[in-house]
């Protein structure tokens, strides 16, 4: 067939069936396009055809013969520099479809009106087929304004992150984009039944086992096997025809009493965990774990003083069920991993993941290898969220079929995979009771959370009511409820978004009946001076002070603002280096972390551009490769914390001995002042002291006959101490709200009640926010009361989005005078509510 590619003639093979997108990638290697739904909804694939942005998933490869086809790379254009200069970006995945279809809206915008920027109604429409999981909607609105403002028809913008470049062209390197010579394609095979035993698995091709030792499968989607092909259709063909014997046994797919076990008292010990860290202890009732009370404080007082209150019907005593949604990380590049043995016997590993060094040290404790021989390759990584961490089912498959077919082996999971099997936020329910004296201080508090992480146990929510709002008696119960479904994995802040749904919310309405303002009275409650400040601020934004009074509206638009705080574990690892090396004029920063698009390259370069004194073009980052100096996962809010003060020491250290070619430091993350609340680091991470802090404000508008709530405006005010590079932490911020107000408004996993199946399986049924969900944001950093820690700055990944939902919330409630209890805020809900 033959065709125009970015201006050059090209003949390419393509079969009846395939779309335009594979043959692209795989058969002519530009990767630009990618292929991410395979639905036509998130616009990651989109080129132009003969000029017109089309989705290339959808589009059969015959219907382009004799056409010209412009992709990522082949664009130079305006909007490519705008993206880079408003960093309209994050982990990049979605950035090249994105930049195709703004280039051709901005074209035509201003042929049609001149150089003015189009209103935001516009710009939301023509990129309504795009999504950014990382929510960097903002600084998309910003770049496509300036681009059509003629800002960037000449010129180079300084980039506000250093991989800018090779996101915007379609440049930058994904695991999903690695193509070895000779490679085969890795399938895997799911289970169909929710709970089983497989008796038999018959297989034409080469195969490897993923069953557990007692060849039950748990849920339906759980790995049973792996095939592999010199092709994915042919992989997809050999396991469609794959034989799976079962013998069924009983489901649990609810919570009700006496639902048929998941587990037995062998295997209860080997269930996963949905939380980071340690599982917490607690014994077993049937399918329900816990509770786990260590977190609790004086609880037995609690629940004197809360039952005496509920005897006496005490107005001051709040109490509430809260229950929320099973949440799905679905990162815009799948799970993926190219495996590759080498003739020496060493593993290599292309791996889209969070945890570069982790993989490859239980790589190397897995299939026993010495640490020096497994290489751990993850240039780009397009998004996690707390999902890829350590070894994970895609890199188990791809390394077992590498080593059955000699030769190196890709495994991709498909969308539907990804949102069944590649981690989730646990739903829960929780039963909270908050009670406050005569003088309207805290007096009890009480939250029982029942965890509903599937297979897994570990949720975790309850704990979280132990670090918040002063020193008052408090009873903390954790259970998990145990089904067969898809397993929950840490995402975002784990545990804190339901309790914060909860707590935040109970806290609202205890200002209602105090008839205090809801921001003074967390002020009052508060202890942490860092958040006092955020108070200050929030209650001056004229946001806040011309807000209505709550019920007071009627009319079917009514205006809302509420308000949510929240808190996060200031987390650290205590062993993280960078490494300088002079080659030439360039000075080479290593170590061994991953860049999922928060902007640490940009973080180091930063510092060594401040201390070195050297232009942007004679620093070069180099990270995403294991065999390096330790550095941090990207978990918990603690790669710039950790990474930064080493990058700073290096870079002393260098211009003390001097920056001629040849030259090598090492630099260390040096202990803060007092040290650390754990006394050594368990899995590389100890605990710092001391609390981030967020306060959100959030306007809403709520449509009373449709149910829909539309936020308008948020205000987030973030305690974190030094920001290392503004932009990109804005960004951050900001995608952390649009993460809130999905968890809010849009995102519930749906599960089959008879057979188990996950029923969201493509980015239509499962709702993530995109560019018309985007609220005006303003971003405040409050940078003060971090001295003690070496740079001065912490995380903010996880405190910037996880009061959202709850601020939401509260706006909703200050529009309509109806509490929201059920999350995510649907219209049903909305309607029923608001007519009771």
């Amino acid at each position: 067939m033959k065709i125009t590619i970015n201006g050059v003639p090209t003949e390419a093979d393509a079969g009846p069936d395939d779309v335009v997108v594979d043959v692209l990638r795989d058969g002519l290697g530009l990767t630009g396009a990618k292929a991410v739904c395979r639905t036509g909804v998130c616009g990651a694939c989109t080129i132009k055809v003969d000029g017109t942005p089309q989705v290339s998933c959808l589009l059969p490869a015959t219907a382009v013969e004799g056409r010209a086809v412009v992709t990522a790379e082949g664009l130079d254009h305006p909007v490519q520099r705008a993206f880079m200069a408003h960093d309209g970006l994050q982990c990049g995945y979605c950035t090249p479809g994105f930049v195709v279809e703004a280039a051709a809206f901005v074209d035509a915008w201003r042929e049609e009106h001149g150089d003015v920027a189009p209103p935001r109604e516009r710009i939301a429409a023509a990129m309504a087929g795009h999504l950014c999981r990382c929510g960097a909607y903002a600084g998309i609105y910003a770049a496509i304004e300036a681009a059509c403002r003629g800002e960037h028809d000449s010129g180079t913008p300084t980039p506000a992150r250093v991989e800018a470049v090779e996101k915007v062209t379609g440049r930058a390197r994904y695991t999903t984009d690695i193509r070895h010579d000779g490679q085969w394609e890795g399938v895997i095979i799911r289970s169909t039944r929710a709970h089983a035993l497989v008796t038999s698995v018959d297989v034409d091709g080469t195969t490897v086992d993923l069953l557990p030792a007692d060849r039950i499968v748990r849920y339906a989607g759980q790995p049973i096997a792996a095939v592999a092909a010199p092709t994915r259709r042919e992989a997809l063909a050999v396991a469609e025809a794959a034989r799976i014997g079962y013998e069924p046994l009983p489901a649990a797919l609810d919570d009700t009493p006496g639902a048929p076990p998941v587990y037995d008292e062998r295997t209860r010990k080997k269930a996963p965990s949905s939380g980071e860290g340690l599982t917490l202890p607690g014994g077993w009732n049937g399918n329900v774990h816990g509770p786990f009370t260590g977190a609790s404080r004086r609880g037995g007082t609690a629940v004197k003083r809360i039952e005496a209150a509920r005897r006496r019907a005490d107005p001051l005593l709040v109490t509430g069920t809260y229950t929320t949604a099973v949440q799905v990380h679905t990162p815009l590049e799948p799970h993926a991993c190219v495996a590759r043995w080498d003739e020496r016997g060493d593993l290599h590993l292309h791996l889209s993941t969070q945890t570069v060094a982790m993989a490859a040290e239980r790589a190397a404790k897995r299939w026993k290898l010495d640490a020096n021989r497994v290489h751990v390759v993850a240039e780009h990584v397009g998004g996690g969220f707390g999902a890829k961490a350590g070894i994970t089912v895609e890199t188990v498959a791809a390394v077992e079929l590498a080593r059955a077919c000699r030769a190196p082996v890709r495994v991709v999971l498909s969308r539907a995979e990804e949102l069944t099997d590649a981690g989730n936020r646990p739903g829960t329910r929780a039963g909270i009771a908050l009670l406050a004296d005569e003088k309207g201080d805290l007096s009890a508090l009480a939250v029982d959370v029942h965890g509903r992480g599937g297979v897994s146990v570990g949720s975790a929510v309850a704990l979280h009511a132990r670090l918040v709002y002063g020193t008052a008696p408090r009873r903390l119960r954790d259970f998990d409820v145990v089904t067969n479904e898809p397993p929950g994995t840490p995402f975002r802040g784990p545990g804190a978004p339901p309790l914060l749904w909860a707590l935040e919310q109970a806290v609202d309405e205890m200002a209602h009946r105090l008839e205090e303002d809801p921001i003074a009275l967390r002020r009052r409650w508060d202890g942490n001076p860092k958040r006092r400040a955020l108070y200050d601020r929030a209650a001056e934004l004229p946001l806040w002070r011309d807000r209505p009074r709550t019920g007071s509206q009627t009319g079917r638009h009514r205006r809302g603002v509420g308000v949510a705080a929240a808190n996060w574990f200031y987390a650290v690892s205590p062993g993280t280096e960078v490494e300088l090396e002079v080659e030439d004029d360039v000075v080479v920063a290593r170590t061994a972390t991953q860049d999922i698009g928060t902007g640490i390259r940009s973080v180091i370069a930063g510092i060594l551009r401040e201390e070195l004194g050297l232009p942007a073009d004679r620093i070069r980052v180099e990270i995403g490769r294991s065999g390096t100096v330790p550095g941090p996962a990207s978990l918990g809010s603690r790669t710039t914390t950790s990474v930064a003060p080493a990058a700073r020491d290096a870079a002393r250290r260098l211009r003390a001995q001097g920056m001629t070619p040849g030259t090598k430091v090492v630099g260390k993350r040096r202990r803060d002042r007092g040290g650390y609340v754990t006394p050594f680091a368990v899995q590389g991470m100890a605990l710092g002291r001391g609390f981030s802090g967020a306060v959100h404000v959030t306007e809403v508008e709520v449509d009373t006959r449709m149910g829909t709530v539309r936020p308008l405006r948020v205000w987030g005010g973030i305690a974190t101490g030094h920001i290392y590079a503004d932009r990109p932490a804005r960004n951050q911020c900001e995608g952390g709200i649009i993460q809130g107000i999905g968890y809010a408004l849009y995102e519930e996993r749906h599960v089959d009640p008879a057979t188990g199946t996950v029923l969201t399986a493509n980015l239509e049924d499962y709702r993530i926010p995109g560019i018309g969900d985007t609220p005006e944001m303003t971003i405040h950093f409050h940078q003060d009361g971090w001295d003690h820690v070496n740079g001065r700055g912490v995380g903010l990944g996880e405190v910037s989005t996880i009061g959202v939902a709850a601020s939401v919330a509260n706006a909703v409630h200050n529009a309509t005078g109806w509490r929201p209890h059920d999350l995510p805020i649907r219209p049903d809900r909305l309607l029923e509510g608001i007519r009771a």
